[in-house]
């Protein structure tokens, strides 16, 4: 026993001797193109709205309320969170690879040979019986030795993994909160629109029975009549269209928060809806840090180059040191009859790979490639990222923009019915002057409605691009 002591110290002292040989490259950032600041942005801030925690990026309770049911059941992050657990198993798992194997087994065997053959002669002979008994416990143990850093670069690869698929949550999240407050505020829209039309639709009915009366009094014609019709007609069919559109929002909003379709209740306006109204971006280098669907494709780099490592390093000699010992015995009676039943085996083996179909090489070669294609990755998404930010920048300034010039459009437009009408009534316009003012006023004030909402989309867009919603 103290020979195999022996055996097992030495290799363990060759292998720690050795071991500082590390194969592949340890991983540093790749380089990427980041502007000093966004080119909207007058000035370089570090602080961000994306530093904000989206309960208090957002100030609607009922949109509170929903992006919180939607982190609780949504089906698409509970999946991701599952892919985080599953990654930490095999996170843990990699932190033992560097322990030796441990190994119990107990076994016991019957044989009996044939009476003529040499085994059964033997065994007549040797034992006096015509079959042989073993009975075995022994414990063994195996280890490899880490020489090229094989074992510690299946490590870095496991953790980059788990870290891959912890950003990777977190990026569904930013996208789940996205999508559930730019529906919400669709909804709201569609609510507004209906009211405008609805209101539109009773100042039509009022144009139509202003125009039958001076048909009747032959003051118009027939077609003054059905011309006023046509337009309540086209107003009225707009209604079911926007309901429609009403249901099927409130229905994707269910399901995004994990629940059946159905009538949403909500308490709040798109007039009175409003977010976290500054718009402070933080330096463009930031976004490396803080977007996490970046970082995720930065861990995939970083698991990528581990492989390279890995891949490397099976191309090398490999260490196994293993031994093991138990008692061993022919006969059950003095199975664990110590010391007599006692026995040991020691064993070292270097395993040098020659000629394997150049499998080993060609999984070297395609695991850099791999690599390669992370780095490009990760640069894509960088990119992408400032384009993201600086294009919910420009929104977000041109929106407001059109706004103004809306609100004008509509109030000018709100006079030119009234106008309209007043001159009607006074035989000093046609019927065709005021179902256009009509018209122009309802699209209008739809427009208007619209520009609200893709405002709020703008800073919802411009809030999840830096990297804000996982908070």
């Amino acid at each position: 026993m103290k020979r195999i002591h022996l055996v097992i110290l030495t290799g363990f002292i060759a292998s720690s001797i050795i071991s500082s040989c590390k194969v592949g490259q340890n991983y540093q950032r790749p380089s990427v193109q980041l502007p000093e600041k966004f080119e909207t942005t007058a000035f370089a801030d570090t602080s961000s709205i994306a530093d904000l925690e989206w309960n208090k990026f957002f100030t609607d309770t009922t949109l509170r309320n929903l992006i919180e049911r939607g982190i609780k059941y949504n089906y698409d992050l509970q999946i991701a969170m599952k892919n985080i657990d599953v990654a930490q198993q095999r996170l843990k798992e990699a932190k033992l690879l560097q322990l030796p194997e441990v190994n119990l087994q107990v076994s016991a065997q019957y044989n009996r040979p044939s009476k003529n053959s040499l085994s059964g002669l033997s065994s007549s002979g040797f034992l006096g019986s015509n079959h042989i008994e073993t009975y075995n416990a022994n414990l063994g143990l195996s280890w490899e030795a880490d020489i090229w850093g094989k074992i510690r670069r299946q490590k870095e690869a496991s953790v980059a993994a788990y870290l891959q698929t912890y950003e990777a949550t977190k990026a569904v999240q930013t996208s789940l909160v996205a999508d559930i407050a730019q529906g919400y505020f669709n909804l709201l829209m569609l609510d507004k629109q209906l009211r405008i039309t609805r209101q539109n639709l009773r100042l039509n009915d009022t144009t139509l029975r202003l125009t039958q009366l001076l048909k009747d009094a032959g003051e118009v014609t027939l077609l003054a009549v059905q011309q006023a019709d046509a337009q309540r007609q086209t107003t009225t069919l707009l209604i079911p269209r926007l309901e429609q559109q009403i249901a099927i929002q409130e229905n994707v909003l269910q399901v995004l928060t994990g629940q059946l379709p159905g009538n949403l209740t909500r308490s709040s306006t798109l007039d009175n809806t409003t977010v976290e109204e500054t718009s402070t971006t933080g330096l463009p280098a930031a976004l490396i840090s803080r977007r996490p669907d970046v970082r995720a494709n930065e861990m995939a780099l970083m698991s990528a180059n581990a492989q390279v490592g890995i891949a490397q390093a099976y191309m090398y000699p490999s260490l196994v040191l293993s031994a093991s010992g138990g008692v061993e015995s022919l006969k059950a009676s003095n199975w664990f009859s110590v010391p007599a039943s006692l026995f040991g085996i020691a064993n070292g083996s270097v395993f040098q790979p020659l000629f394997n179909h150049r499998a080993l090489k060609t999984q070297f070669e395609v695991e850099k490639v791999q690599r390669d294609q992370a780095v490009a990755q990760f640069r894509q998404s960088v990119l992408n990222a400032v384009m993201e930010v600086d294009n919910a920048l420009v929104q977000t300034d041109k929106l407001e923009q059109q706004r103004e010039l809306a609100n004008s459009q509509v109030e000018t437009l709100r006079k030119a019915v009234k106008n309209a009408q007043l001159l009607f009534k006074s035989d000093m316009a046609n019927y065709l002057e005021v179902i256009t003012a009509q018209r122009n006023a309802l699209l209008s004030e739809l427009d208007l409605a619209s520009i609200q909402r893709d405002q709020l989309d703008a800073k919802i867009e411009l809030y999840r691009s830096l990297g804000g919603g996982w908070k």
